[in-house]
Parts: structure tokens; C-alpha cells; sequence
């Protein structure tokens, strides 16, 4: 598809007020709603694939980047879960008509559970999720939890400690703010009722989120139908041609039945 320029949608108060870049095409049925990962943005390769699916379907179809991501504004350190939920919401209220299909990968995957609690009961009640690798509480599962002492306390003294990433050759911010907020949004140790279906692909050899945490993500899950695709060889990012096929499938089930 042909590179499009972003459009802009105006979010936060009047003294924070910053521009949320985003992509929308549009089209019939549940508008489908890319929720991506940290430090992810709107232009990887799941999100296109998505795309292409959407146009060749006449398929309604949203994403953006959160603030601090991609082509938003803002230096990503400066943003929490907090932020990036609320970038969601907007989006979605904003943008969206009718109830969506929240597809989110990675952290996009635990947005797209506290964005579903958040809209549920409203117009905009989602119609089904599809979740990819969805890293639940990973700021204290996989983060804080983790971590040895020494990291604890630079990010606790310091104010953040600097990752290295295999997906990126600058390091990750892990700041003190983020581990904080984290706390506000965690979702395991309750039940989880999206309202709505959910399909979770994750694969088994994922070194970011251990596939028994989305088997740990379905026993939290109530009340609403939920299929669990685990592949076996793959890894975190589920991007090859037959993960994509796999999602577009989970993706296209969903939006039939919605």
C-alpha cells in the first residue's frame, strides 16, 4: 500500500494538549482498531498486514500511535500507561461510530482489556478482541518482578534505568513513573470480563511473554468466549507470513460474528 501521511487528532488538557498521529480507512462493519506495543507504532508489520486486509475487505480500520510513539508528539519517557490508555479512548471516541474490534499486540494487549473495561456499557462497548503475545501487567510481572535489586534502585533513585533493546539499537527508558503507574492499572488477581469475545495468539517460544501467562490471562477471563492459539516455534513479534495469516483469520472471525 502507498505510504499515506498521518492525520492528527488534538488530546489532553489545555496546558498538555499534544497531537496523536493516526491512520483511518474507511470502510463497513465493527471499525477494526490496531492497539500496538511498547515503543511500537502504527507502520509495523502486523498493523500493514491489518491494513491491506481492511482495504481488500472494504473494512473499516484505525490506528495511531500512542504519545511518544512512532509520529505523536511527546519524548516517551515522559508517558505512562495512564497516557497511553487515554490516547486510546480518544482515539476511539473520537473516531470510531460504532462498537470496535480492539487488536492488540503486546502492551496494546493489556490497553485493549482496561480500554474494553473502560467502554463497557457505552455505544462503543467493544465487539470482540483479538490479542497478540498481550503482555498483562507486564510493568511488574515482566519488569519490576524481574528485576535485581541494583535496577530497583537506580529506577527508584535515579528516576529511570536505561534497557537495552533487541528491537531497537537505542535503549528503553524503564522510568520510575511508569513502574508507579503500572500499579493503578493491574488486572491479574481479579476476574477479567471484557464483555465480548476474545482470541489470544501467543507463541511458545516468546522470550518478552512466557506463553503461560496468556494461559494465566484465560483462567482470569469470565463470562465472555475465549480461544487461546498457542504456536509452538513462534516468537514474540508473531510477524512471519503464516502469524499473519493467522491473525487476519482471528481477526476476520471476529468481525463476522460481530
Amino acid at each position: 500500500m502507498e505510504r499515506q501521511p498521518p492525520q492528527w487528532l488534538d488530546v489532553g488538557g489545555a496546558s498538555s494538549q499534544r497531537r496523536l498521529a493516526y491512520l483511518q480507512q474507511e470502510g463497513d462493519g465493527a471499525p477494526v482498531v490496531w492497539l500496538g506495543g511498547f515503543r511500537s507504532d502504527m507502520r509495523a508489520t502486523k498493523a500493514e498486514a491489518l491494513a491491506q486486509w481492511a482495504s481488500a475487505q472494504g473494512r473499516a480500520f484505525l490506528r495511531f500511535d500512542y504519545g511518544g510513539h512512532g509520529e505523536s508528539e511527546g519524548a516517551f519517557a515522559d508517558f505512562t500507561l495512564s497516557d497511553w490508555l487515554s490516547d486510546a479512548l480518544a482515539a476511539i471516541e473520537s473516531r470510531c461510530d460504532r462498537p470496535p474490534i480492539l487488536v492488540g499486540s503486546s502492551m496494546g494487549g493489556w490497553i485493549a482489556l482496561l480500554t474494553a473495561r473502560r467502554l463497557l456499557g457505552t455505544a462503543r462497548q467493544p465487539a470482540g478482541l483479538v490479542l497478540i503475545a498481550p503482555a498483562v501487567d507486564f510493568t511488574e510481572e515482566l519488569m519490576w518482578a524481574q528485576m535485581p535489586d541494583s535496577i530497583r534502585r537506580t529506577i527508584m533513585e535515579e528516576g529511570a534505568w536505561q534497557r537495552a533493546s533487541e528491537y531497537s539499537s537505542e535503549p528503553t527508558p524503564i522510568t520510575r513513573g511508569l513502574i508507579e503507574d503500572g500499579r493503578r492499572h493491574l488486572l491479574f488477581g481479579s476476574e477479567i470480563s471484557p464483555g465480548c469475545p476474545v482470541h489470544i495468539l501467543q507463541g511458545m517460544r516468546d522470550p518478552d511473554v512466557p506463553w503461560r501467562q496468556a494461559v494465566k490471562l484465560v483462567e482470569h477471563l469470565v463470562g465472555d468466549p475465549v480461544v487461546l492459539t498457542l504456536v509452538k516455534d513462534g516468537d514474540h513479534r508473531l510477524s512471519t507470513p503464516e502469524d499473519l495469516t493467522r491473525l487476519i483469520a482471528a481477526v476476520a472471525g471476529i468481525a463476522t460474528a460481530a
